[in-house]
């Protein structure tokens, strides 16, 4: 699927103390973001009084506030934004379809009939999160599936707290990084010029390797740490009637694979699910819709979903303005002239792509902005050097898939911390954001796999360009 940019030309802002004033509303945002996060934020709604404050300030320190104005909406509008929301909201119908219909009590049932306890539910946590973040392609929609039924059955079970918590965002964080419906691969597909469907089927080759790692890692960490003792006799308990509901991410990533559209892939795959659940008695027909004439209100499990997107959509239409005033101001500009005069070879392009990448990340808080952010120098500086847009895309995403997942004033990271209170009913101690960073191995694995990636060259493929209106190909070394 391609990509058609249909960006505006920036008008070029200028502001009072030059770039020094073009970069004072993103450290007001970081710094607020940050103190906002470890305080406690509950969702990403706690941050848009931040942004709204850095577009203000932005606004007074411009020297012309009507093209700033301009950037700003301009910033908003774009095509991939647009996208991008499309999909947080269709996965987020999925997701709440998926927990609707038993899909997580089913893969606990199967744990529980394996006789998993300790250590072993903490690498069945990992693996039930993982199928659950490829499923609904999100995040935050597995740590807030999952999180309220694995994390107090773990500690009931005697698992170490820690590294249980880790284990779900581990899983989380693996479906964020090859699912085809994560708004992760989507972005970073999509900003590239590059098939979904190839770009999945190349990761492999990244996250297998990593997954492995954090598998071990889990392990060797729980019986290291050893087990509580055991503070409750309940525990909850799975149940198989929703393992139907496999067939749903099984029918999307299908889709994905065959290269169709990313709306024709979600949306056959939510209307295929719904007709599931119904036919199979798992979704009730009024979850579907249902009416409160008194209240003159409506209930639907997709008018859930979409609530859920709420938060998350406006927070990124509210970032991608204050980014687009640091494109106009000319300063991204500068890190692709500068970065141009340094980069010689194909690794010291990858080398910049990573860094820039790293750098967008810490700067917004926000791993799709920051892919949005820096999609234009990607794309020049790899095509110049002859990077693949598949290897681009599969950079980007690795960057976007550490840092988020590890540091305790991300999103994911806050969202994690505060959904262990979930085991509070239990007698069962919560986990702070630092520990639930530090033990996400998945996330630690990815890194080791992005240096062996920069360093070694690690999943190479060749690059293909166009010459005449064909495709070409130039072979890469691969490994």
């Amino acid at each position: 699927m391609k990509l058609e940019q249909q960006q505006e030309k920036l008008p070029e802002i200028k502001f009072y103390g030059g770039a020094f004033g073009a970069l004072l509303p993103f450290f007001i945002f970081v710094t607020g973001v940050i103190i906002i996060a470890l305080s406690g934020a509950p969702d990403e709604k706690g941050f848009w009084p931040v942004l709204i404050l850095a577009l203000a300030l932005g606004l007074v320190l411009c020297k012309n506030r009507a093209a700033f104005s301009e950037v700003v909406i301009s910033g908003m509008s774009q095509k991939i934004v647009m996208i991008m929301i499309t999909a947080w909201i269709l996965a987020s119908i999925i997701g709440i379809l998926m927990t609707l219909t038993g899909f997580v009590e089913a893969l606990i049932w199967v744990s529980d009939q394996l006789h998993l306890s300790g250590p072993g539910f903490v690498i069945a946590t990992f693996l039930i999160c993982c199928i659950v973040s490829l499923s609904t392609g999100s995040s935050f929609a597995t740590i807030l599936i999952c999180s309220p039924l694995l994390y107090p059955t773990g500690g009931v079970l005697g698992a170490p707290l820690p590294v249980l918590a880790g284990a779900i965002i581990g899983g989380a964080t693996f479906g964020d990084f090859i699912a085809p419906i994560s708004d992760t691969t989507i972005a970073s597909a999509l900003s590239q010029d590059a098939q979904i469907g190839t770009v999945i089927k190349s990761r492999l080759k990244y996250l297998l390797p990593a997954a492995l790692l954090a598998i071990i890692c889990y392990l060797a960490v729980s019986f290291a740490m050893g087990s509580p003792e055991p503070v409750s006799t309940t525990a909850v308990l799975g149940d198989p009637k929703g393992l139907p509901m496999l067939l749903i991410p099984a029918y999307i990533i299908y889709l994905f694979l065959r290269g169709k559209h990313l709306l024709h892939g979600l949306l056959f795959g939510l209307l295929f699910g719904t007709l599931l659940g119904l036919v199979t008695g798992l979704l009730p027909v009024s979850e579907i819709i249902s009416l409160d004439l008194e209240n003159f209100t409506a209930r639907s499990f997709i008018i859930d979903g979409i609530n859920r997107a709420i938060g998350l959509s406006i927070f990124t239409i509210l970032l991608m303005g204050l980014v687009a005033t640091l494109k106009a101001s000319g300063l991204m500009k500068l890190v692709v002239d500068f970065a141009a005069t340094r980069t010689q070879t194909e690794k010291h392009a990858e080398g910049w792509i990573a860094g820039v990448m790293s750098i967008a990340v810490l700067l917004t808080t926000h791993s799709i902005v920051a892919i949005l952010m820096v999609t234009d120098f990607t794309k020049k500086t790899g095509e110049r050097l002859g990077v693949s847009k598949v290897r681009r895309a599969n950079l980007l995403s690795l960057i976007a898939c550490i840092f988020p997942f590890v540091l305790p004033y991300f999103i994911p990271v806050i969202l994690m911390a505060n959904m262990t209170m979930t085991g509070q009913e239990y007698g069962i101690a919560q986990v702070s954001p630092l520990e639930v960073g530090l033990y996400n191995f998945m996330s630690w694995g990815l890194l080791l796999v992005a240096l062996g990636t920069l360093v070694f060259g690690l999943g190479k493929t060749k690059m293909i360009t166009k010459e005449n209106g064909k495709e070409k190909g130039t072979p890469r070394r691969s490994i």
